[in-house]
């Protein structure tokens, strides 16, 4: 497997990811990651490729987390997709590994996530409320809202994490009718 940056001759490959992995929502999940590209050229996106094939993607977006002070730009991890085949064989996990790696070098603060606390906890996530910030949407159950501080990270750090108009404008906010967290569609963890 190679983790590396996402390249524009992958874009093709990696919507046809988030449509594959997202199942009947995954054309919305196409147009996010179109929309986070568009609105985001600072973005990372990484692809996992096995077999010469991408198999993975994640992206690392920017928000800004209100604290009492100032504005912070800290990450927002979404999406992150793996094609059914590769599913619960350490994909995911390495590419949030090689994102967190990067940011951690790039000076970035704090990288939040909505999501599966059974998973995310794994990877050293932890939920965001118990460390003091607070959600940008009710819909976010308590236990999916994750906040992983990276060195840059300061104490003064606190308040709300703001998502980018992106993340609105696709609908891909916390849980409507019991979606996954963090994609307002069904579950894809690709643990």
């Amino acid at each position: 497997m190679e983790i590396r940056a996402e390249r524009p001759g992958d874009h093709a490959a990696v919507l046809e990811l988030h449509r594959t992995a997202f199942g009947d929502e995954g054309a919305v999940v196409a147009a996010l990651v179109d929309g986070l590209r568009r609105d985001d050229p600072d973005a990372l996106s990484l692809v996992a490729v096995i077999d010469g094939a991408v198999a993975g993607n994640v992206m690392f977006t920017r928000s800004l987390l209100d604290a009492p002070s100032r504005l912070v730009e800290v990450k927002v991890l979404s999406p992150l997709a793996v094609l059914p085949a590769y599913r619960r064989k350490g994909v995911g996990g390495a590419l949030i590994a090689a994102g967190l790696e990067v940011l951690d070098g790039r000076g970035v603060p704090l990288v939040f996530l909505e999501g599966d606390p059974a998973y995310y906890s794994r990877l050293g996530f932890t939920p965001g409320g118990e460390r003091g910030f607070r959600k940008p949407s009710l819909r976010i159950p308590d236990a999916a809202f994750q906040v992983m501080p990276l060195r840059g990270y300061e104490p003064w750090m606190s308040g709300t994490l703001v998502y980018s108009a992106t993340f609105w404008e696709y609908d891909c906010v916390g849980l409507r009718d019991g979606a996954a967290p963090g994609t307002g569609m069904p579950d894809n963890r690709p643990a």
